[in-house]
């Protein structure tokens, strides 16, 4: 796992200097990350042997954190490369794939725009993409699940390659974009960020990366919806978890239509890579990993 994380963020700094970008070192977020990702490790070298239970609930915490976090940074900074990469826009094909499914992104759209008490909501439930990583990882510490928690870190990582590799074939400036004319209503939590952002990394207009102002690029497939359905398989197995974050998650993926500007299909693929990924480690898991010992139940 942490060789192919190697491997993507050494495949990452080529894209970046394909593209022209560097990451701007100043500021509180470069430092702050730098802190995490380094006392993440050290917490985990020195308590490479622990003394005890508590010593090892600390250790694999600081592996599960650390390695997430640097994943995390992984996927949003790719976005930022592969965008670069990218030409033309799928919107049209993509509206086309919606109303084939009878989905009406501007009705939808415009009942959330008409009720403001749901556009808190909807805000809320689409920010609990970052809740549900937490409340996991810190299961799998304190209960000892190893094998788990590297299997789930490992099916993120996977889903967010393949989406930054369909990115590459159906980059996308969102329905809100695409679609909506005149003034806007309500500006979601995604706003315009991909149809601004995408010409400025094409043309080579964005020289920085400020790690402060980070936005999401990615239209299709969309890994909200790929880190809801990764959230939910995983915590079905963790029974403490299995219904909040069934119900944290269904609220995430319901709201992510308007508040992450993405097309009904968007969702649909992002759905299927997670399907793909968990399918995939599930299986080089078996074949190439050694069973895990005896686990500490909490079940």
């Amino acid at each position: 796992m942490l060789g192919g994380l190697a491997a993507s963020w050494l495949v990452l700094a080529l894209l970046l200097w394909d593209a022209r970008l560097g990451i701007a070192p100043t500021g509180p977020a470069p430092a702050a990350a730098f802190c995490w990702l380094l006392g993440s490790g050290t917490i985990a070298w020195l308590l490479r042997t622990p003394a005890d239970r508590a010593e090892q609930v600390a250790r694999d915490a600081a592996e599960y954190f650390g390695v997430f976090v640097a994943l995390a940074l992984f996927g949003v900074l790719g976005s930022y490369a592969v965008a670069a990469q990218t030409f033309g826009y799928s919107d049209a094909s993509l509206a086309q794939l919606d109303r084939s499914l009878g989905f009406d992104w501007i009705a939808w759209y415009g009942f959330v725009a008409r009720h403001p008490a749901l556009q808190v909501a909807e805000r809320i439930a689409y920010q609990c993409i970052y809740v549900s990583p937490v409340a996991l990882l810190a299961y799998y510490a304190a209960t000892g699940r190893k094998h788990e928690a590297r299997i789930f870190i490992a099916s993120v990582w996977v889903a967010a390659v393949l989406t930054l590799l369909l990115f590459v074939l159906v980059p996308a400036r969102g329905p809100l974009a695409a679609l909506w004319q005149g003034p806007i209503p309500y500006m979601p939590a995604s706003a315009l960020y991909q149809s601004e952002l995408i010409p400025q990394l094409r043309s080579h207009g964005l020289g920085e990366i400020h790690l402060e102002s980070l936005q999401g690029v990615v239209c299709a497939p969309s890994f909200h919806a790929a880190s809801g359905i990764l959230y939910i398989i995983a915590a079905w197995r963790a029974r403490p978890l299995r219904w909040p974050l069934l119900l944290v998650n269904a609220a995430m993926l319901l709201a992510t239509p308007v508040e992450g500007t993405h097309y009904l299909v968007d969702i649909l693929a992002g759905a299927a890579v997670a399907l793909v990924s968990v399918l995939l480690v599930g299986y080089l898991a078996q074949r190439f990993v050694a069973a895990p010992g005896k686990a500490i139940s909490s079940r």
